[in-house]
């Protein structure tokens, strides 16, 4: 069981620790340490001890980490043991780009369907899965017919937060969010993704930390 009380970080370092650990299985290696994975990743070996140990005892003092089983143990604690059915809101740039990503279903997420307004792309199929497109008028109903847990919000910002609320009246598990908009949600788990914002850090990392000026 996963505690209750987990620090917010905790779960995108733990993504990274997976992408991690896969890298170091392909490159032949049978066990890492807490060491190995914070030089890799710029962390503090104490972080990634603590981090773990919300979730168990993946290691023993002096012998570091199994890599297959902290594998296993990071895919049952990420929820990506299973597969997750997604439907994905807006059929524009983004919405399709992802659709066809295959970098997701690699790590068990699958996208199911994609959900617009626009009348001449209802009933067309996306990439070569042959991912439908839905009225979104029939959201709540396609949820609870193809299974979808996750809902992704690629809409324009104005409309975000209509389509949150609708995802919410569907029972939708989680939602990730696209749209440059905060949303107010009560009872569902949201995920944030700016692109413009990792833009502007970077390029602020660029500048060398600086606000630019003369």
């Amino acid at each position: 069981m996963i505690p209750k009380k987990i620090p917010a970080p905790v779960s995108k370092r733990l993504a990274l620790y997976h992408r991690c650990v896969n890298t170091l299985l392909n490159s032949g290696k049978d066990t890492t340490s807490s060491k190995e994975l914070g030089e890799r990743l710029s962390l503090k070996a104490t972080q990634i001890r603590k981090d773990l140990s919300y979730f168990g005892d993946f290691g023993k003092r002096g012998m570091g980490y199994d890599l297959n089983y902290l594998k296993e143990s990071l895919e049952r604690v990420l929820g990506i043991n299973k597969h997750w059915n997604i439907g994905i809101v807006g059929a524009g740039n983004i919405g399709m780009a992802l659709s066809n990503y295959q970098g997701l279903t690699r790590e068990g997420y699958k996208v199911v369907a994609l959900f617009d307004r626009n009348p001449s792309k209802v009933g067309n199929f996306v990439g070569t899965q042959k991912i439908p497109i839905y009225s979104l008028d029939d959201i709540c109903e396609k949820i609870r017919e193809l299974s979808i847990e996750i809902g992704v919000i690629a809409v324009p910002a104005n409309h975000a937060q209509a389509v949150a609320d609708k995802l919410v009246e569907c029972e939708i598990k989680g939602i990730v969010n696209f749209a440059p908009v905060k949303l107010y949600l009560d009872s569902v788990a949201l995920e944030d993704v700016d692109i413009s914002t990792s833009f502007k850090a970077l390029t602020f990392r660029i500048q060398g930390g600086s606000c630019g000026g003369t």
